[in-house]
Order: structure tokens, then C-alpha cells, then sequence
């Protein structure tokens, strides 16, 4: 009661003006550090925070005529009508494979590739190898689909006539669904990977060499040096990593989906994000699409506080 009188009465907003007035200080006093991080602070507010007030369409049965206020509510029916569609589970199961496939080959061949640069003494093969493994990423995606289209071709591909000339009968790369994963995971990898290894090369860069020393000294191979020196100098690097790729496990781009689709592989290529595409910006269904890709998002949040929960129950790597 003593409390609430004080508050009431004023004594209480000198403390709560003191306060402020020390936070403004610190602000004050560090303003280049603020400045710095402004643009980045704005973008993520604009950009990422802004336009999420539109997810209500989601339960909503939207009508551009009446805006986003006005138009009237819809509940779960839209989430409702997904969950008991004929294609739900199809969607699901082509980008769960395809994310766990991506996962399988693309997370592990980044560390292979730094773990190899590191060992290689050789400067300048050291430099043509690195360089000729991290071009691809600059390549766009346009570019990319349209090197893959051009390569896998059944008519002038240059690897479909390279394994006829070898004698074996090439398979249609393009149009067979159960070669479309493969063809998407091997040329993300093959796009990706060496830009990968630049962050495991920089954790690797903080190796102590007194650490190889003492090894070498005590007897211990190159592999047994890799194995109990590099690799565990890595491993919070890799737990970071593999954090944020499982929280993506069911945002499966669709860019280059999208441009390597056809009727004949729609069969596996069909994923979430290209049917939202479909459905919200070719069918004008805004609310089911918003309702699909809401979906989409909460179950990779889900899975991102999951995995990150259990790594810190185990190891001190987690994300927070």
C-alpha cells in the first residue's frame, strides 16, 4: 500500500527518471556503435518485422477490395483444408527428402574440403584449388538451372553424350522424378560447398601450432593430429551450423526448384515453398498461401528452439 501511494504520489519517478537518464548516457556516450548498427536494426524492422501484420490473412478469407481489416474472418479453415488435402503429405515428404538429403551430402563435404586446404603446404596449388572450388557460389541461380539444363540435356547435353560414349545408357536427368533430387542436392553441393569451407578454415585458424607441435613431438601422426587437434577446434562451429541448417530443414528454396520444374519430375520437385508460390502469386489464393506458408515457418521455429534445446542440454555450443 506504501508502494503504491509512493508511485502515486511521484517519490517514485525520480528513481525511474535516474534510470533512463543513465540509459541515455551509455547511448550518448557509445552513439558510433549505435550508428553502426542502425541500417541493420531498420532493415530486420522493415523488412522482417513490418510485414508481419499481414499473417492475419492467414485466418482470413482475404478480398483485396476490402483490405486487410476488412476482410471478414476464417479461423484454422485454411489450415484445416491443407492438413486434409490429397497432396499435404506429398509436399511434406519432397521437401523433408530433399532438406535431409541437401543435409546428408552438403554439411559434411564443407569440413572434409577445410580439413584438407588446412593440411596442404603448397601455396599456390593450395590457392588454384580454393579458387576453383569457390566460383561457383557467384554463380546466380538463373545461370546455374540454365548450366544444369544445358549439361543434363538429352539431345546436347555434354554429360549425357559423355556416358553414352563411356557405353552406358544416361537416364533422363530432367524429366525422371527419381533422378531430380539427386540432380538438385549434387549441384547445390557442388555450388556451395567450397564457399562453405571458409568458415571452418577461419575456426581452423585458431589453432595453436604449439598444440601440432607437442603432438609431433609425442609421436602423433598427421591423421591423429586432425582427429583430436583440428576437428574438436571445429566442433562449436559445426553445432552452430547444424543448429541453423535443421531450422531451415522445411524452407527449401524455390528458386532453382522452380526453374528445373517440369510436368514430367513434378512428381518429386513439388515442395512447399513452390506450391505457396503457386497458389498465392499464379492462383491468387492469398489467404490459403499465407495459411501454408505460416505453416511452413512455425514447424522450422519449432524445430529450431527443439534442436537447440538439445544441444544445450548436452554441450555448451547451443545458439543461446
Amino acid at each position: 500500500m506504501q508502494e503504491t501511494k509512493r508511485i502515486l504520489t511521484g517519490s517514485a519517478l525520480p528513481g525511474l527518471a535516474k534510470g533512463n537518464n543513465k540509459a541515455w548516457k551509455r547511448v550518448l556516450q557509445n552513439w558510433e556503435l549505435y550508428l553502426f548498427i542502425a541500417p541493420a536494426f531498420f532493415y530486420f524492422l522493415i523488412f522482417h518485422y513490418g510485414p508481419m501484420y499481414g499473417i492475419q490473412i492467414a485466418f482470413k478469407n482475404f478480398i483485396p477490395t476490402k483490405g486487410i481489416f476488412g476482410s471478414p474472418w476464417a479461423g484454422f479453415d485454411h489450415f484445416i483444408r491443407f492438413f486434409n488435402s490429397y497432396y499435404f503429405w506429398d509436399l511434406l515428404w519432397n521437401t523433408l527428402s530433399i532438406s535431409l538429403y541437401e543435409l546428408a551430402i552438403g554439411f559434411p563435404l564443407p569440413i572434409i574440403l577445410a580439413l584438407a586446404f588446412n593440411e596442404v603446404k603448397n601455396g599456390f596449388f593450395k590457392r588454384t584449388v580454393q579458387t576453383v572450388t569457390y566460383a561457383p557460389h557467384f554463380i546466380s541461380v538463373v545461370v546455374m538451372a540454365g548450366m544444369i539444363i544445358t549439361f543434363l540435356s538429352p539431345s546436347t547435353g555434354i554429360i549425357t553424350h559423355f556416358l553414352e560414349w563411356l557405353g552406358f545408357n544416361a537416364p533422363q536427368f530432367l524429366t525422371d522424378p527419381s533422378w531430380f533430387k539427386t540432380m538438385y542436392v549434387f549441384s547445390g553441393v557442388w555450388q556451395g560447398a567450397g564457399w562453405g569451407t571458409i568458415i571452418y578454415l577461419a575456426a581452423l585458424s585458431g589453432v595453436d601450432p604449439q598444440q601440432h607441435e607437442a603432438a609431433i613431438i609425442d609421436g602423433a601422426s598427421r591423421f591423429q593430429r586432425v582427429r583430436h587437434i583440428n576437428i574438436p577446434t571445429i566442433v562449436p562451429t559445426m553445432t552452430i551450423l547444424l543448429i541453423l541448417n535443421m531450422g531451415s530443414l522445411l524452407g527449401v528454396g524455390f528458386e532453382k526448384i522452380l526453374l528445373l520444374q517440369n510436368p514430367l519430375n513434378m512428381e518429386a520437385s513439388d515442395v512447399i515453398s513452390t506450391f505457396v508460390y503457386r497458389s498465392g502469386l499464379v492462383d491468387a489464393q492469398y489467404s490459403f498461401s499465407t495459411a501454408v506458408g505460416l505453416f511452413n515457418s512455425v514447424v522450422n521455429a519449432i524445430l529450431l528452439i527443439v534442436v537447440n534445446q538439445i544441444v544445450r542440454r548436452t554441450n555448451e555450443n547451443s545458439l543461446w
